[in-house]
């Protein structure tokens, strides 16, 4: 299982970069977070809709409500311009980080 801490420092690039994929709603990003990880990673509800929320305020996603087929209203998310180079900027630094991990890990079991 991977910790709390690092689960919720890898959320916002994790999520720009499942909306990048296309739009989704929440409980699909959960189950899609789920696939990824093996079940190694694990979200609730009261984890990923303040994420959303906060992604939303500063501009990097959209939401818009939709009806499907009789079914109930789902919320709908999507990356916007700003969010595409929020990820961009996320994932160099997720490089950077894991560079460094690398280079100690790689010299500590030499």
């Amino acid at each position: 299982m991977i910790s709390k801490n690092l689960t919720a420092a890898s959320t916002k690039p994790i999520i720009l970069g499942i909306l990048k994929q296309g739009n989704s709603y929440g409980y699909l990003i959960i189950k899609k977070i789920k696939e990824l990880s093996d079940g190694k990673m694990k979200y609730s509800d009261g984890m990923l809709y303040p994420v959303l929320h906060r992604l939303e305020k500063d501009g990097l996603i959209v939401s818009h409500w939709t009806v499907k087929d009789d079914a109930r209203p789902r919320k709908y998310y999507e990356i916007t311009e700003a969010g595409k180079q929020e990820l961009i900027a996320e994932q160099e630094q997720w490089s950077q980080v894991n560079s460094v991990l690398n280079a100690i890990w790689g010299t500590a079991t030499k």
